[in-house]
């Protein structure tokens, strides 16, 4: 699907925002909210990464919200794909997955910022403006948790481990978590069942797990955790 135009009636110094998100409801009320204020305006919106990808050249946003759940190639796919061509583009992170694992993913792809959609509304305008003030934006309690990692701290063994987890071997780990099978897995992602096999070998050895069924039951663990964290 081809990316929303906005019509292009800009008001003098207003930063404009590109908005990419899978949900309409959403897209339309991160535009609601951006375009109450200011300072702020809404550019253009997508639901997915290609139709973004093709709409940041015309539309030149001075800042892109992007969810990490897109259908196909997914956010942080995305955001490597905008860094290659537009290096300094600042880019807001928007997600309902656990941060304690992707704001980290997130800030090593070069995103600015990373916020979770549980977050109040007033908070996303916040990471907005600071990100467009030149800072990199984490909730309170991600900042806090990077910097005791930094100064000694050690995280949860699993969580630690899963984030030495590569982007696919997480999405496979996920998945698992879901309860997909291997096949289900293979055609979700458009892998040979053997590739998948040998990601799920990577993960146990990764995670330290002995057997397929442990694997299976951490992967369904975690994504308890992550729903009610």
């Amino acid at each position: 699907m081809a990316a929303t135009n906005i019509p292009e009636q800009s008001h003098a110094g207003k930063k404009t925002v590109f908005v990419v998100d899978d949900h309409p409801l959403l897209r339309q009320g991160l535009a609601l909210l951006i375009n109450q204020q200011r300072d702020l305006e809404v550019c253009g919106e997508a639901e997915e990464a290609q139709a973004a990808m093709q709409a940041i050249s015309q539309k030149r946003p001075d800042i892109m919200i992007v969810d990490i759940s897109l259908n196909g190639p997914d956010g942080l796919d995305l955001l490597k794909n905008i860094r290659a061509s537009y290096p300094d583009l600042p880019i807001l992170i928007l997600s309902m997955h656990d941060e304690a694992i992707y704001a980290e993913r997130a800030l090593r792809a070069r995103a600015n910022g990373y916020i979770m959609k549980q977050e109040a509304t007033e908070k996303v305008l916040i990471a907005v403006r600071r990100i467009l003030g030149g800072e990199v934006y984490l909730s309170d309690r991600m900042a806090n948790k990077m910097l005791q990692q930094y100064i000694g701290g050690s995280p949860a063994a699993l969580h630690s481990r899963i984030s030495t987890l590569s982007d696919r071997e997480l999405e496979v780990f996920c998945l698992i978590g879901e309860g997909r099978g291997t096949r289900e897995i293979a055609e979700e992602l458009h892998l040979s069942v053997k590739t998948v096999e040998t990601y799920q070998a990577h993960l146990k050895e990764k995670l330290r797990l002995h057997s397929g069924r442990e694997l299976i039951q951490h992967a369904i663990q975690w994504k308890i955790d992550e729903k009610t964290d």
